[in-house]
C-alpha cells in the first residue's frame, strides 16, 4: 500500500511537471520574449520558435509598415528627375522668378520602361517646346536626354538617355486592380532628386473617364482611368502607382477641365500598349477618326431610349454637326453624322472594356478600316480611311 502511494505521487509530480512545461513553453515564454530584458537569452528565444503568436493583428501590423520600404525600394531605382529647361538659343531673357542667373527650368517625374535608357512620364511634367533635358537617376547619376515624342492617345511622352543595364520595375495586369487595393504612388520631382511617397487605396476604376479637356470625349483620347485618395497629387505626375507586391499598377496624369485639375492613373496595360509603340518607334502613326462622343451605357440608353445598350454615340450638346464632327477629318470624309451610335471598329464591339479610343488605337494613320454604326436603328457598315 505504501508503495503504491509513492508511485501515485511521483505521477502525479511528473502530470503536473509536464503541465507546467507545457504551459510555460506555449504562453509564458513566447510573453517573455516579447520583453526586451528576457529576448537576449537564447533558451526563451529558442521556445518561441514554431509558436503561434496570440496576437496575430499586432504581428500583421508590424509586418506591413516594415514592407512598405522594401515595396518602395523595388521601384524608387527606376524611378528618375526629369529636369527640363529651354535650349540656350530660345531662352532670351525668361528668367526664374527672383534670380538673375538660372534659365526657367521645370522638374517632372519619369519612370525607366527600358534597360538601354527609354524614360516615361507625363506631358505636363516637362517642358516639351524647345527644351533641354537632365535626367537624375536614384543613384546620383546625371544623363543628358533626348525628346523621342508624345502619344497622342495617352499624352504620355518619351525621352532617352544613353545608358545601359539599367533598373526596370515590372508591370501588374491592370485588370486584376480592384478598388479597394492598397497602393504607394511615388514621384520625384524635386531638384534635389529626393522621392515622394504616399501610401493610399485604389480608390475607382472609371471606364469612360476620358483624356480630351472637354465635357464630352473624343475618339483620340485614352478611356478608361484609376482614381486615388492622395492628396497633392501634383508631386505624383509622371511616376507610378505601385501595389504591396512592388509592381507599377499605373501612371499619374491630369487634364484640366473647367479650369479644374482632374487627376487620374492610366492603368499599366495601357501604358505597357504605348511603351511598346514608343519602343517601336511608331508613336507618329496613330490615327485620328475626328469625332465627339458620349460612351453609352446601360443606363444611359434607357433614359434617352437608344437602341443599343453600349457604343459611342455621336453628340453635340448644341446638336451642331460641326461640332460633333471635325471638318475634313476622315469621319466627315466618310459621312459619318452627328446621332450615329459607332457599335463596332473591324468587327470588334465597343464595351466598357474596350472604348473607341482603346480599338482605334490599334490602327496606324492612313489604314482603311469598317466602322459599324446604328443610324435611325438601321444597322450600316461604313469604310473609313483613317
Amino acid at each position: 500500500m505504501q508503495i503504491t502511494k509513492k508511485v501515485l505521487f511521483v505521477i502525479a509530480i511528473i502530470l503536473i511537471s509536464g503541465f507546467s512545461g507545457i504551459f510555460a513553453n506555449r504562453y509564458v515564454f513566447p510573453r517573455l520574449a516579447t520583453m526586451k530584458f528576457f529576448a537576449k537569452y537564447a533558451f526563451i528565444k529558442k521556445s518561441t520558435e514554431n509558436v503561434t503568436i496570440i496576437n496575430k493583428t499586432e504581428q500583421v501590423y508590424i509586418k506591413e509598415e516594415s514592407s512598405i520600404n522594401k515595396i518602395v525600394s523595388q521601384v524608387t531605382s527606376s524611378v528618375v528627375s526629369i529636369n527640363s529647361y529651354p535650349a540656350p538659343e530660345k531662352m532670351g531673357t525668361r528668367m526664374l522668378a527672383g534670380t538673375a542667373s538660372h534659365p526657367t527650368t521645370k522638374s517632372g517625374t519619369g519612370l525607366i520602361v527600358t534597360s538601354d535608357g527609354l524614360v516615361v512620364t507625363y506631358v505636363s511634367a516637362i517642358i516639351t517646346d524647345n527644351a533641354k533635358y537632365k535626367v537624375m537617376l536614384d543613384n546620383g547619376n546625371i544623363y543628358d536626354a533626348t525628346f523621342s515624342g508624345i502619344d497622342s492617345y495617352s499624352n504620355l511622352a518619351f525621352l532617352k538617355i544613353e545608358a545601359s543595364n539599367l533598373p526596370v520595375a515590372a508591370f501588374v495586369n491592370s485588370d486584376e486592380a480592384m478598388p479597394g487595393e492598397k497602393i504607394i504612388a511615388v514621384g520625384n520631382n524635386s531638384f534635389a532628386g529626393v522621392p515622394f511617397l504616399a501610401a493610399g487605396v485604389l480608390s475607382s476604376f472609371n471606364p469612360y473617364y476620358n483624356l480630351s479637356e472637354k465635357i464630352i470625349a473624343s475618339s483620340e483620347k485614352l478611356e478608361g482611368v484609376f482614381g486615388i485618395d492622395l492628396e497633392a497629387q501634383t508631386h505624383y505626375i509622371g511616376g507610378p502607382i505601385v501595389d504591396y507586391s512592388g509592381q507599377i499598377v499605373g501612371v499619374t496624369g491630369v487634364v484640366n477641365r473647367d479650369n479644374k485639375e482632374n487627376f487620374f492613373q492610366i492603368p499599366s496595360n495601357k501604358v505597357k500598349l504605348v511603351i511598346e509603340k514608343a519602343i517601336r518607334k511608331e508613336l507618329e502613326t496613330n490615327c485620328t477618326l475626328g469625332v465627339y462622343y458620349v460612351p453609352i451605357t446601360k443606363i444611359y440608353a434607357v433614359i434617352n431610349n437608344l437602341p443599343s445598350e453600349s457604343g459611342a454615340l455621336i453628340y453635340s450638346s448644341s446638336g451642331q454637326q460641326g461640332l460633333a464632327i471635325i471638318a475634313n477629318s476622315p469621319a466627315a470624309n466618310a459621312g459619318l453624322k452627328i446621332g450615329d451610335i459607332i457599335t463596332a471598329v473591324a468587327e470588334e464591339n465597343i464595351d466598357a472594356k474596350k472604348s473607341l479610343p482603346d480599338l482605334l488605337y490599334k490602327h496606324k494613320k492612313g489604314e482603311k478600316i469598317e466602322l459599324t454604326i446604328l443610324r435611325d436603328s438601321e444597322e450600316l457598315k461604313i469604310k473609313v480611311q483613317l
